[in-house]
């Protein structure tokens, strides 16, 4: 069931993305290398923290960190640990927060120092596909209007989506209906109305979509070991166009 927010609640769901700003804001500066993964995820939770929110994935069906750190083929859902970022990483790192009983749900990729070419390319291209999701998200459209913009950016530049990790929708709980693929012909699925709050979050792999699972039942990566990205904000439909609540 699609549960439509009031102004009032997208308003509450805008205080939970400022606090998602802040935290990114922090972690642009902070990712160099030496840095470890479990560092940051300490210093984004208490952020969180000190802005009167609480981490949205901390104990999440038994997730054990307040944040989700991939790193290079790592797509989403890494778990922060001792490793070290190096020179040349790309970082995703995917953070939720809930204050006030609403919540918010971002993603931003990091370079890491000095990041190639391809690599810088990945991210260019995976934040573009983000914004031409997010220009479909329109009263009036369909849902997979922004499914396939998101797909035609990411694909035109040579680089595949992942098909089987989508965005959703978002509000007292991180996942609400629908569901927001990354792919799919234009067109098709529910009405886009005023009041839907929706995560549209692309997943870019610099070589095939194929991901798997590792052996800590979190960190998913890419089947062929190349990079991903990950980029997402908390979208909601309004008679004014999409409004932004995490940046």
């Amino acid at each position: 069931m699609i549960i439509l927010k009031s102004p009032t609640e997208i308003k509450a769901m805008a205080v939970s993305g400022a606090i998602l700003k802040a935290c990114f804001v922090h972690a642009r500066e902070a990712i160099v290398p030496g840095l470890t993964r479990v560092e940051l995820d300490r210093e984004i939770e208490k952020i969180m923290v000190s802005h009167g929110g609480i981490p949205a994935f901390k104990g999440y069906q038994g997730y054990p960190a307040a944040t989700c750190i991939s790193v290079n083929d790592e797509v989403v859902h890494g778990i922060p640990d001792n490793r070290a970022f190096e020179d040349g990483d790309v970082v995703g790192l995917d953070i939720g927060v809930v204050k006030d009983k609403y919540y918010a749900d971002a993603a931003r990729t990091f370079p890491v120092g000095k990041i190639g070419k391809d690599a810088q390319k990945l991210l260019e291209t995976t934040r573009a596909a983000l914004n031409k999701g997010i220009e479909k998200a329109r009263q009036g459209n369909r849902l997979s209007d922004i499914s396939n913009a998101v797909e035609v950016c990411a694909t035109s530049d040579g680089f595949s989506v992942v098909k089987s990790l989508v965005g959703h929708g978002i509000g007292q709980r991180m996942h609400e209906d629908p569901q927001v693929p990354n792919f799919g012909a234009p067109g098709h699925g529910p009405e886009l109305l005023e009041g839907l709050v929706i995560a549209i979050e692309p997943m870019v792999n610099a070589g095939t979509s194929d991901v798997f699972t590792l052996e800590d039942g979190w960190t998913i990566v890419t089947a062929d070991h190349k990079l991903s990205a990950h980029f997402e904000d908390t979208v909601a439909i309004t008679s004014d166009g999409p409004r932004i609540l995490t940046r």
